[in-house]
Parts: structure tokens; sequence; C-alpha cells
């Protein structure tokens, strides 16, 4: 929180992404833009990517002059020199513009960025980075010191430089934000916000004006203009983000709002309130019918809840809650079944435990569907589905055994070794 001496006085933690840097005209219009906000006696703190394509520049160069041989730490520190760079012009175009300012590298002994060791992914350790924030960034940011960081970049408790990979720069603002209880992130970037679908892929997408984070998870693992899931779990539910475009040059432009915030831990829960139902349906060319499918999940939804679905190309598996009439519920769906030649034969498995597995760091977590499968199957366990989306795994059991498994999977996502 702020301190109770600071009155009415905005705070933002803004985060100039490489393509908003990627010449003088472009430089100037970032930093115009912070001078006009800091002027209105708002207090910023500033995180920049490496100019324009100087990341892939440096990459390329240290790849090829190495044959391909060159060590992870050994190129973290090469790669770190895009944002070390930025933070030195940018801090230096501020204090042309009259902007007290102070860059922050990651050699200083006042770094606030601290991660492990896990070179070109680093993990941000997030209680020691709130506390070296606190000491040495934010009374900066009380002064009205304008204080410039470099993003995508982090320090071992070593000392070793280490990049904290997609979407580090973003990831460097939410933590900032949340340790300087900033009102707001204003993420500046070369797209009008977030868009409904990729440019390069549709023509003419929208500007969506308002998502929430747990929906945007779903699209933030692409290679499109979205937020990488690893930096969304660093955002703090309580601080909204805005993604603008540069083009504007000011911070106050419209976009997309970004709201809420997810766990950033792996969690299992039960959902089902009573015994789920699974129905396999059995055919020929099952996928290719879109009007079987829609026609079967319609009868689905006509009667009960739809858990999740499941369809290749001979057969589809329908997970379906409990409750209600299901003699009914079968009868209607066998029915429809025979309407169509495509499919052939139903079969129907009761008592179903119905298990959600979450988390923002759930895609950057290797193997956890073999780790989860794998302790149940030693505690004999039987799965009956899983599915993966998003963000979430979906795993149907035995009723019965629903707490045991739901204490097995809690077990292997904490590393316990059964």
């Amino acid at each position: 929180m702020k301190p109770s001496n600071v009155k009415n006085c905005k705070r933002i933690v803004v985060k100039y992404g490489g393509a908003s840097l990627a010449d003088h005209e472009r430089m100037l219009r970032a930093v115009s833009a912070v001078a006009k906000e800091v002027a209105k006696g708002t207090q910023i703190a500033v995180v920049v990517s490496a100019m324009g394509k100087t990341t892939d520049l440096l990459l390329n160069a240290a790849k090829n002059a190495s044959s391909g041989k060159v060590e992870k730490g050994e190129l973290d520190d090469i790669l770190a020199m895009g944002e070390r760079t930025s933070i030195r012009i940018v801090t230096a175009a501020l204090k042309a513009k009259g902007v007290e300012s102070r860059y922050f590298d990651p050699l200083d002994p006042d770094w606030p960025i601290v991660t492990d060791g896990n070179f070109s992914n680093a993990n941000p350790i997030e209680k020691q980075c709130r506390k070296r924030i606190q000491q040495y960034v934010l009374p900066l940011v009380e002064k009205g010191v304008t204080p410039v960081i470099a993003g995508f970049v982090g320090r071992t408790p070593d000392g070793k430089i280490t990049t904290i990979g997609r979407g580090g720069s973003d990831a460097t603002a939410f933590i900032l934000a949340k340790a300087l209880g900033a009102d707001e992130i204003v993420l500046v970037t070369d797209a009008q916000g977030i868009m409904s679908a990729d440019p390069k892929v549709i023509q003419n997408p929208e500007t969506v004006r308002e998502i929430d984070v747990n929906t945007l998870v779903g699209l933030a693992d692409s290679d499109t203009k979205f937020i990488h899931r690893k930096a969304l779990r660093y955002k703090d539910s309580s601080v909204n983000a805005r993604v603008i475009s540069h083009v504007h040059g000011d911070l106050n432009a419209d976009g997309t709002l970004i709201t809420g915030g997810s766990s950033s831990e792996l969690d299992v829960v039960v959902v089902s309130q009573s015994p789920a139902v699974s129905i396999t349906v059995v055919g020929r060319g099952v996928s290719e019918k879109p009007k079987v499918i829609q026609e079967l999940t319609e009868v689905i939804k006509a009667h009960a809840s739809l858990l999740g679905l499941s369809v290749d190309s001979n057969s589809m598996i329908l997970y379906v809650a409990g409750g209600g009439d299901l003699n009914a519920l079968l009868e209607k769906v066998h029915e429809t079944m025979l309407k169509h030649t495509e499919t052939i034969a139903m079969s129907v498995k009761e008592q179903l435990a119905f298990l959600r597995v979450s988390g923002v760091g759930l895609e950057e977590t290797p193997g956890i569907i073999g780790k989860i499968s794998e302790t149940l199957r030693l505690n004999e366990i039987n799965i009956f589905g899983i599915l993966t989306i998003t963000s979430s795994i979906l795993i149907f059991v035995d009723w019965n055994e629903r707490e045991k498994a739901l204490k097995l999977i809690k077990g292997s996502l904490r590393g316990d070794k059964r």
C-alpha cells in the first residue's frame, strides 16, 4: 500500500515492449508520454524491453559465433545486454526531458528482481523481489524519482544474470506493481490491445475492451500478440492492467483492460458434488459429422450439465453431471444415436468423480500429466477419462476413490514421492 503521507497521488507501472522502443521516434514518443504523466504528479516506475529486434540479433550472433555451443548462463548474460542498453537510453532521455530518473541494472547492488538459476527461463523469487523492491525502488517512487528497470532480466542470489523467458518484461511489471502498491499497470505494445484473433491470421480482428485473467490464459500461450501465461501468474488481482498501443503517445489511451488474477499455484479440487457419468458413443466417421455431435450435446444439455467432451474419428465420450433422471437421459441419447448411420452403439460408466487440476503455471510444469497418472497408477486408482484445456486438466476417477485421488494428486503437485 501507499504510505499515509502520499495523498491522492496516482501510482502506475509502465512497461514498454521492444516494438515500442524500436527507433528514435518511438523512443521519443515513449519518453514524452512518461514525462507528460510525471508532470501531472503521477508516480511512475518504468520497465523496458530491449529495443526492437535486439534480443533476436544478440541470440543469433551468440549462437552463430559459438557454433551453437554457448552455455545457457553465458547466453543469458549476453541477451541481457539488450535491456541493459535500453534502461540507459531511456533514463538519459527522461533526464533530458527534465524528469528525475535513475536506472536499475542487474549488476547494481540494489537490483530488485531475484530469480532462481533456471537460465533462459528463470523464475522470480517473489518474496525476495518484494522485499528488495520495497527497500530500494519504493523510496525513489515516493520521492517522485522515476526508476527505469530492465525487464526480462533477473539475478540469482549468488549474483549470476538470468533471463526470465517469454513474457519476462510483463512479469517484471506485474511483480513491481504488486510490491509498489500501484493503481494500474500500463503495457505499451505495437497492438491496439488484446485482439479477438491474431491479425496475421484473421483480417480485421476487433480489440477486446476488457478481459479477465482466467479467460486470457486460454489464449496466452500462443505466438500471437497476447500476454504469456508465465507473466500472468504474477498479476495481482487488485491491480488492473491496460494494454495500449505506442502510437498514441499517451499513457491514458484506450486499449484492453485486464482484470482479476489467477492462482499461481497448481491445485486440484473435486468439482462434482454428486457422481458423474460418462457416455461413450462409437461408430464410423463421428468427428466428420458435426450434426451428430451437435444433436447429442443438445440432448445432454437439455437434461443435465455437460462436464466435458472427447471426440475422435470413430467415437465420442460425453461426461455428464449426475443428478436428475439418468434413465430418461440415457434413453434420449440412445434414441438420438439411432437416428444417425455414423453412430452404432453406446455404453455408460456411472459413479465417476470429476477432478480439476488448475493454475497459471500448469504449462510451465513439464510432465505434469505423467506425474499425476503415475501416482494414481501406483496406488491402483484407474483414470476413466482425462482432458486438457487451457490451464486445466480434467480427470475422472471412481467416485468412491475421489478423496484418496485428491490427496494423491495434491501430493504429486507438491513433488511428494509415493
